[in-house]
């Protein structure tokens, strides 16, 4: 975005900040920003900054939240990004000396400053919004930044399992259902709205029966009250974050009377 160019730019200073309706804590949680990740600032009102993301969502965010520098972080030189559900950042190359300093979720970028070529290359080290130094260890990082196929996604998608539901949430710590399907729709490189009504507008539409892997169904009382959204892994059943009876990542079937009600839309991403 070409906001990005300015001269200096806000990050999110902390793993993973909350953004909100409304300038306070009590209001609710509309969506979340990873760690490092930019925002652009419209307003402020006393300790909150009114922003908007990169996708262009609005919300607010507490100032304490963010760091304000000269270039965006991790969009240049050697970067890498956390493959694990949670990442622990260290001190130092050593797990057993100190508590991290840092743990932050699945998709942070970071700045890679150095990688020591010992025998087990374990180690990189990093450097954090606050211009200091930490160590990471290789194998919480992706190996491979290309897209996913579908058998990769819904693969992928089994990883969560079982992590809470969180309303608004869009990491690991936590997602909702439509932060879940944007993230899995952006690991195929696809980008999708962040909201359920919105990607279902966004999206090609299809036939229940013409439903195959990978595809997003979405349920409501009404096609034009879309309330949830999850990922079809084939065989009849889907993958999504939900706070129905089980507030967590799950599979559930679409015959599934509850489901079955409330199913109004499905949509092909591509």
């Amino acid at each position: 975005m070409m906001w990005l160019c300015a001269l200096a730019v806000w990050v999110v200073n902390q793993p993973v900040a909350n953004v909100y309706s409304e300038p306070s804590v009590e209001a609710g949680v509309a969506t979340q920003v990873l760690y490092g990740v930019p925002v652009r600032e419209v307003a402020r009102k006393a300790e909150w900054l009114e922003i908007r993301t990169e996708e262009d969502y609005p919300g607010w965010i507490p100032a304490a939240a963010l760091r304000k520098l000269e270039k965006p972080y991790a969009r240049e030189g050697r970067t890498v990004r956390i493959d694990a559900l949670a990442a622990h950042l260290y001190r130092e190359a050593d797990i057993t000396k100190r508590a991290p300093v840092l743990t932050v979720p699945y998709e942070t970028a970071l700045e890679v400053t150095a990688e020591p070529d010992d025998e087990e290359r374990r180690w990189m080290e990093v450097r954090l919004v606050d211009g200091s130094r930490a160590w990471l260890q290789r194998g919480d990082t992706l190996v491979d930044g290309r897209t996913l196929t579908v058998e990769e996604a819904i693969a992928l998608a089994r990883r969560f399992l079982g992590l809470p539901y969180t309303w608004g949430g869009a990491s690991s710590f936590g997602y909702d259902c439509s932060g879940f399907t944007q993230m899995l729709c952006r690991r195929r490189g696809i980008n999708i709205p962040r909201d359920s009504r919105p990607q279902a507008k966004a999206l090609e539409a299809i036939g229940k029966s013409d439903l195959r892997p990978g595809d997003l169904v979405f349920f409501g009382k009404t096609a034009d009250r879309i309330t949830h959204t999850g990922m079809y892994i084939g065989g009849g059943e889907f993958i999504h974050a939900t706070a129905w009876k089980l507030p967590r990542i799950q599979v559930s079937r679409l015959d599934d009377p509850h489901w079955a009600e409330l199913l109004v839309l499905c949509r092909r991403p591509s």
